[in-house]
């Protein structure tokens, strides 16, 4: 079995959480709570390249607050 995370073949979905971090999910499994679903479902490179587009700054947001 390999790991659904790192199939390039595979169909996942970007997900975000409040504090704008980015995560790519696969499409086959529900996200966690406190993640919306911002991209796909689409390929493995697509969801990369969305996520490279939008989250340029790989620090998280401080919660409210701190």
């Amino acid at each position: 079995m390999t790991n659904p995370f790192e199939n390039p073949d595979g169909t996942y979905l970007v997900l975000v959480n409040g504090r704008n971090q980015h995560s790519l999910w696969p499409s086959h499994i529900a996200p966690p709570m406190g993640w919306t679903v911002t991209h796909g479902a689409a390929g493995h490179q697509a969801c990369l390249d969305h996520i490279e587009a939008n989250w340029s700054d790989l620090s998280p947001k401080t919660a409210v607050g701190q």
